[in-house]
């Protein structure tokens, strides 16, 4: 890789003066290869740092310029068994679109022989109660083997190659005794089919893999759809840019080569690419996917704008500020990415128990085929002993006890209009005691709605709707959804910024600025925070009040969330006299306003230092790095793409009451998964003494494991009650005063 691909085109340089790259690892199958490729990576001469995010297989590795060869960093981690790639985004995709349909593969190849083999097995069970002759049940064993040692052999693979890795870098995971478990039991079934013995195993190897490889597709499908978040941002960027030669003239140029001072022309329509200043022009900007600001601003000259706001009405010229890595985007792709870096230790953890459990298992089919050997018996027994051990001791339910529970109340939150992006979202769902809400298009509908359509009469209501289609002004738009079946009013003209007329009846309408439809403005008629438009027809004037609208049930969840114990906060980007009364109506006291991603973040870790599990709940893309800063995290179906790839659940509908049913119904979750943990632990204690006494066999072992799995599937079926609202006891916070951000 290092001979053949010139890396130095990926190299870029940080804000702290390093050198930076960015590369795809590839069989990083468990958490522990995270410290094996951070140690790797680190200890080469003059290497600053090292990260590796598990979720997306992605290594940040920073160097002291000149010290440092990137292709030295690519050939460490192939000695490490990590061979990595440059991180080209395209690449990244299709290669996790691939790995799932590998599993895929895999998964269908192992259910098809486990069914068959299981009705060859069936003939010969019953068949050694009556009349089977050892000639056909040995046809029978080689049917059987001939189905699963191919089958095995590919949907092994997953496993067998995870091990592999595992075992060259000297460690131990949890893929180990399962390969090992698989083929034992294999090998014993073509002795045994040999030696023309009574049983065989071949059914219980391929059932292994079977239900083992169910909820590693389970788990990885879930997590997949946590990493589009980056492509998502990336949707926001523009790839070109109208850079203003010395003669004036505008030419396309991509944005990378774009440098601080250069001048460019955004279009009306257009993202604009870079941070900068106005130069010259005036236009409304479009702001809500990055401060979360719900107005559209009047941007004009002096002004600074940023990179992925849109520009709506007039061309703009920028000075740009700054390009590529510097603008404010950038930094909410990079805060993301810390974030979910950060989220690494629930994986650690899994995996410091996957490493104590491993040897255990080995230790335990070792000393019990060492000791009945040393008994007295023959080396095949104590071997047919020992994998029933390894067979019966195989996590099976233990690797089904989260996620069977996982998928049952994944359907249930599904039908209640709540989708998970997160393989743990529940559990952290459930740990949750504070509430950190967002307000624009979370706590308020993502859209503006008239405030006092009722004191306006309806006829000047319905023609104000009817100009208004023929404006794209987002108030008009507010104004038009109060009538969905109004029609356009013919030769309806527009005047740029200030309003849309046409005649009516003989008498001039118009619908715009209070000052183009010649209608004063009190200052008691428009509360802080709102805004208006105007309308007239002839004589006729009446003020519109639009305002960012809340959720119907907005009052009646958030007292119910506090009414169980939660705490409850706002952290927004809209401005503070806008979060206000928001805060006022829900009774929420701790809140803030004109929050900046970095200052989201600042919060959330205060809570945290303080020993709260937090859920952010938010929609716009200058909520994303909180969202991925959060212990767990929802937002509404109409938030920003990114918004939604970041958050761990997301709600359908106009409603808030989901976020409380997903509180509820996490914490029931919980409970079952924590019975079915309880049930495999129990089952161990129980069956493996009886299979190191010789017992069990390997059959009998595998219809033990099978019934175990079983059973956690049947208990994780109780997850499927729709959720119900929060109880006083189901918070686990206490009463005690919340920090004070006002």
């Amino acid at each position: 890789m290092a001979t053949s691909v010139d890396l130095s085109h990926y190299v870029t340089a940080d804000g702290d003066g390093l050198a930076r790259i960015e590369l795809v690892v590839e069989n990083v199958a468990s958490a522990a290869a995270i410290g094996v490729v951070e140690q790797a990576v680190k200890a080469i001469a003059g290497m600053r740092e090292a990260r590796l995010n598990f979720t997306n297989h992605r290594l940040s590795a920073a160097w002291e310029p000149g010290r440092v060869d990137p292709a030295e960093i690519v050939a460490a981690l192939d000695r490490a068994g990590h061979p990595a790639h440059p991180f080209r985004r395209a690449d990244a995709e299709e290669t996790e679109a691939r790995h799932a349909r590998w599993l895929m593969r895999c998964l269908a190849v192992a259910g098809f022989a486990a069914m068959n083999i299981m009705l060859l097995s069936v003939s010969v069970w019953s068949g050694n109660f009556t009349d089977i002759t050892p000639e056909t049940r040995d046809l029978f064993h080689w049917l059987s083997a001939l189905i699963a040692l191919p089958a095995a052999a590919y949907a092994g693979q997953p496993f067998f190659r995870s091990a592999l890795n595992g075992l060259s870098e000297r460690r131990m995971n949890m893929d180990v005794p399962i390969s090992l478990g698989v083929l034992l039991a294999l090998g014993m079934s073509v002795a045994e089919t040999l030696l023309h013995a009574t049983h065989a195993y071949f059914d219980s190897a391929v059932m292994l893999l079977f239900f083992l490889l169910c909820g590693r597709y389970l788990d990885h499908a879930m997590r997949r759809k946590t990493r589009a978040a980056a492509g998502n941002l990336a949707a926001l960027k523009s790839d070109f840019a109208l850079r203003i030669g010395p003669d004036g003239a505008p030419v396309a140029v991509p944005v990378g080569a774009l440098a601080p001072g250069d001048r460019i022309l955004v279009r009306p329509g257009d993202r604009i690419p870079a941070d900068g200043r106005i130069a010259d022009g005036v236009s409304l900007i479009d702001e809500s996917l990055v401060t979360g600001e719900t107005l559209r601003r009047e941007a004009k000259a002096g002004e600074l704008v940023h990179a992925g706001s849109l520009n709506e009405t007039g061309a703009l010229t920028l000075e740009v500020t700054a390009a590529g890595e510097g603008t404010l985007l950038d930094e909410v792709e990079r805060l993301i990415g810390q974030a979910s870096a950060a989220r690494n230790a629930y994986v650690r953890l899994a995996d410091r128990v996957s490493r104590s459990y491993s040897p255990v298992v080995h230790l335990t089919a070792a000393a019990t085929a060492t000791g009945w050997i040393l008994a007295g018996a023959s080396v095949h027994d104590a071997i047919v002993i020992a994998v029933a051990v390894l067979i019966i001791t195989c996590p099976c339910a233990l690797a089904l006890a989260v996620p069977t529970v996982q998928v049952v109340a994944s359907g249930a939150l599904f039908r209640s209009g709540i989708l998970l992006n997160s393989a743990d979202a529940i559990e952290r769902l459930a740990a949750a005691d504070t509430i950190v809400f967002d307000k624009t298009g979370t706590l308020t509908l993502p859209e503006p709605r008239v405030a006092n359509a009722a004191a306006i009469d309806p006829s000047l209501i319905a023609l104000a709707a009817r100009l208004a289609l023929s404006s794209r002004h987002p108030l008009a738009l507010a104004v038009a959804r109060e009538m969905p079946s109004a029609r356009p009013i013919p030769g309806a003209s527009e005047t740029s910024g200030q309003g849309v007329r046409a005649i009516v009846d003989g008498l001039e309408t118009r619908l715009g600025s209070p000052s183009f439809c010649d209608v004063r403005v009190a200052e008691t008629e428009l509360p802080g925070g709102d805004s208006c438009i105007a309308v007239r027809h002839g004589e006729a004037r009446a003020l519109i009040i639009v305002r960012q609208a809340l959720r119907r049930d907005a009052v009646e969840t958030v007292a119910g969330l506090r009414a169980a114990g939660y705490r409850l906060a706002i952290l927004s980007g809209d401005r503070p006299d806008a979060v206000a009364p928001v805060a006022h109506t829900l009774g929420i006291a701790d809140w803030r306003g004109g929050c900046r991603p970095d200052d989201k973040i600042a919060a959330l870790a205060a809570l945290k230092e303080a020993g709260r599990c937090v859920l952010m709940v938010g929609d716009g893309l200058n909520d994303a790095p909180a969202l991925a800063a959060a212990d767990v995290s929802m937002s509404p179906i109409a938030a920003a793409d990114v918004t939604q790839a970041r958050a761990d659940a997301v709600f359908l509908g106009e409603r808030l009451a989901p976020v409380s049913e997903a509180l509820q119904a996490a914490r029931r979750a919980r409970m079952l998964m924590r019975q079915n943990l309880g049930f495999s632990l129990l089952y161990n204690l129980l069956a493996v003494p009886l299979a190191m006494a010789g017992l069990v066999t390997p059959l009998v072992a595998a219809a033990a494991m099978s019934g175990s799995s079983v059973v956690v599937t049947l208990n994780a079926l109780r997850a499927r009650g729709r959720p119900a609202a929060p109880r006083q006891s189901d918070a686990s916070c206490e009463a005690s005063g919340e920090p004070a951000w006002t």
